[in-house]
């Protein structure tokens, strides 16, 4: 579906949406942009891993042979509960041990927000961010941990404050090397420490 047709669609059925909640969207000067705002936004910010091509995600050799842990930490996630379509909010750490290739810095944390950018469960996301790199790294030594804020806990439901859950999606040496794990899991900050 192209864009524009997607907005088209989403802005009349927000409207819609909107008349059911007995809002005035005709006739308030507030709120008549509404629809068309939240379809705007839909498609081209919070949703756009859905409509808009991965971003380029080049590796490059790695002419130094570095074979050590690379660690990112704390990219910022804004995703949205497939469950409640309300916002997932947290951080993402990703670490590999590189072997013919590697990344540059800022392609974690494009390839992270593209793979967020679409309504999902946590647990989705943190796998999919972890076989994408797999696959563009060509090595299994690779480890995502991705924490979250689910406002879909914070607002309905039991309305807790303070819950934030955590998820990991390890591969080859992360996985079957407990001394390999335990220094990417130390290195990155307790759920306690998060700052989101």
């Amino acid at each position: 579906m192209k864009h524009e047709d997607a907005k088209d669609q989403i802005e009349y059925h927000f409207k819609e949406i909107m008349k059911i909640m007995e809002l005035p969207v005709d006739t308030d000067p507030s709120i008549i942009q509404t629809p068309y705002r939240v379809a705007k936004m839909f498609v081209d910010e919070v949703f756009r891993g859905l409509f808009y091509d991965r971003p380029v995600i080049s590796s490059q050799p790695n002419v130094f042979n570095y074979d050590q842990m690379l660690i990112e930490s704390n990219m910022k996630v804004h995703s949205f509960c497939e469950h409640h379509f309300i916002p997932i909010l947290g951080s993402c750490h990703v670490a590999y041990m590189p072997a013919e290739k590697v990344l540059g810095l800022s392609k974690f944390n494009r390839l992270v927000d593209w793979h967020a950018r679409r309504p999902q469960v946590q647990e989705k996301l943190t796998q999919n961010v972890l076989e994408e790199l797999k696959e563009i790294l060509g090595t299994e030594n690779v480890a995502v941990v991705i924490d979250g804020i689910h406002l879909c806990v914070k607002m309905r439901g039991i309305k807790d404050q303070n819950t934030v859950t955590r998820t990991s999606a390890l591969s080859g040496k992360f996985l079957h090397e407990s001394t390999v794990r335990s220094e990417f899991l130390s290195a990155i900050p307790t759920m306690s420490e998060l700052k989101i």
